[in-house]
């Protein structure tokens, strides 16, 4: 199997670099915020779920745990599954959602209470 060629890309808003690939006709953004602290993983999420707008584009989250803040936020928005990495850290991947991203608030960056 070939090594998938990741290029980075400019995100506007976005505090970390973010990466994008291509697998199969799915085109992949990435990025990792598992060595930042608030509010960084829900900046970062904010501005790449901006690049979500359609079924063949996903969004992957590297962070240091699962971010439920962020998940209440937009989870009725977007499709997510989450991984356990070896290294301790959560991988997220975000899903279009016909009918349903097109309503997420992707302006509100922190988590609240």
């Amino acid at each position: 199997m070939s090594e998938i060629e990741k290029k980075e890309l400019e995100v506007m808003g976005a505090t970390v670099p973010f990466f994008t690939y291509t697998i199969g006709e799915t085109q992949y953004f990435e990025f990792d915020t598992s060595k930042c602290g608030p509010p960084d993983p829900m900046v970062n999420a904010m501005a790449g779920l901006n690049l979500i707008d359609g079924a063949n584009k996903k969004l992957v989250m590297i962070n240091h745990k699962f971010p439920g803040g962020l998940i209440s936020k937009i989870g009725e928005n977007y499709d997510n599954s989450r991984e356990d990495l070896a290294d301790g850290n959560v991988k997220i991947l975000f899903s279009y959602k016909a009918g349903e991203s097109e309503k997420a608030d992707l302006t509100q960056t922190s988590c609240g209470g």
